[in-house]
């Protein structure tokens, strides 16, 4: 895990805080939030909230009381103790990319399969920069649609031995999810006292959590196990134009999922979650990798402190068709201000292309190297009389070079970053060795990778016991 202890970059003054904090409460109380579940409304209403329909009129000081119930740091265990995390604090969890449809490998862009959500799987258990493979690290549409769940947690379970994040497209996958879990880590107590699974619950912004969302919800926190409550906020089309409106909404949404889950289990763990971006106006695109979606990250990382929560914020996200400048660009526009805000769970780390639509392999490559170069720009700098190299001064002397130096020879290897992907040859060399341009290395970095994959032991017991209870789901669902 990386711990980021270099200071925030905070932009919002006490001010800007307390005007925010009067206009999330103004949209709780006055206008209300939806939650479509009618297990959820009558939570609040034993609670004592005013419910009309659909919609939970909040009172503000009661919805800080909940939240107020919500862990500040937590662990989840991994199969592998080596590999566990805590989420909080200093600490920053990197997850691949979640949810696409599509691949792009190499040129040829098509609907992914499962030998992708396996493959993607296997390089993250591969590069030590990512704690998770995520969850739905691509949308299989080769298997069954209701039993596709089964396939995609068993991976994440036996090709990796990271945490991994659990399925929420209903209840019955939600449920699913657990069992499984409780298979690999020895029961239900087990995983009840140190979580095992994290899952995102969306918020279908503006102002409602949806059913299915809701149902995956009660499942999850039921047991113990953290959910990522994101508002989906993209400027002009989710939420209003503006920044401060956006920050004001996302706070109404995203403390309120929080107030729900302490109803469901006092004390349950939480991640304050973000997603904020902006809409291209003119052709109602979502638009990654902007200025102002590295402002709303900034932002959300100063709020989320401000109520004590871990927060889930950034990643490299662009929106270009292809591994280009553009892609590389627009991802380094987010990944570093989620760096400068100390974002304690961060999804989309790695593959992300076109807009969220596609995972890509090659763009994996280049995410990987993002966030080696990025956490080794943010590991402090030690100063001490030895790291002066004095002695090196005085063997060098005026004029002369220091690459034949004793403390040149001694420590380069360890003082310098060395590239995973850049090439730093000139170009005669590099034409001779086939001129091959960034992309093309990227894909020979992930063939190479997957070649040396060696896949982590997991018990014959635990193997069996999970390959019977699939078998017995997939029967039960019809597949």
């Amino acid at each position: 895990m990386f711990r980021n202890t270099m200071p925030r970059y905070e932009i919002l003054s006490p001010d800007a805080i307390g005007v925010l904090d009067k206009g999330w409460r103004r949209i709780v109380s006055e206008i209300g939030v939806q939650f479509a579940k009618p297990e959820a409304l009558e939570l609040f209403r034993r609670a004592g909230q005013k419910v009309e329909d659909e919609v939970v009129f909040l009172d503000p000081d009661f919805v800080l009381e909940q939240v107020a119930k919500a862990p500040r740091e937590f662990d989840i265990q991994a199969r592998n103790p080596a590999n566990s995390v805590h989420i909080g604090g200093d600490q920053m969890v990197f997850g691949g990319v979640y949810g696409c449809p599509f691949i792009r490998e190499g040129n040829v862009r098509r609907d992914a399969t499962m030998d992708d959500f396996r493959r993607l799987s296997m390089l993250a258990q591969t590069f030590p920069e990512l704690d998770t493979a995520g969850g739905v690290i691509c949308e299989p549409n080769d298997t069954p649609l209701d039993s596709r769940h089964l396939d995609m947690i068993y991976a994440l379970q036996t090709v990796t031995d990271k945490i991994y994040m659990g399925n929420v497209v209903s209840a019955v996958n939600a449920a699913d999810t657990i069992r499984m879990t409780e298979i690999l880590f020895g029961g239900r107590e087990a995983i009840e006292k140190t979580p095992a699974t994290i899952s995102l619950i969306n918020c279908n912004s503006p102002l409602r959590w949806d059913d299915r969302m809701l149902e995956s919800q009660i499942e999850y926190s039921s047991a113990n196990q953290p959910v990522v409550l994101t508002p989906f906020l993209l400027m002009g089309a989710m939420s209003p134009v503006s920044i401060p409106a956006t920050l004001a909404q996302q706070m109404a949404e995203g403390l309120a999922g929080i107030a729900l889950t302490q109803l469901i289990r006092p004390g349950c763990p939480v991640v304050f979650g973000s997603f904020l971006s902006n809409t291209d106006m003119q052709s109602g695109s979502p638009s990654f990798g902007t200025p102002e979606s590295a402002i709303g990250v900034l932002c959300t990382g100063q709020i989320a402190r401000h109520f004590g929560l871990p927060w889930r914020g950034g990643g490299a996200l662009n929106a270009s068709q292809t591994v280009d400048a553009q892609a590389a660009y627009e991802s380094l526009m987010t990944l570093l201000p989620t760096f400068l805000a100390g974002a304690n769970f961060v999804m989309h780390s790695a593959g992300w292309l076109e807009g969220g639509l596609v995972s890509c392999y090659e763009k994996f490559i280049v995410d990987i190297e993002l966030l080696r170069e990025l956490r080794h720009e943010f590991t402090p700098l030690e100063i001490d009389e030895a790291s002066l190299a004095f002695d090196a001064h005085v063997e060098v002397g005026a004029g002369g070079h220091f690459l034949g130096a004793a403390h040149t020879l001694e420590r380069f290897r360890e003082c310098f970053y060395r590239p995973l992907l850049s090439s730093t040859e000139n170009f005669d060399r590099w034409t001779k060795k086939g001129g091959r341009d960034s992309t093309a290395r990227a894909a020979e970095i992930w063939r190479k990778q997957l070649d040396d994959y060696v896949q982590p032991p997991l018990d014959d017991a635990v193997r069996t016991e999970l390959d019977e209870f699939v078998v017995r789901r997939r029967a039960e669902l019809g597949d």
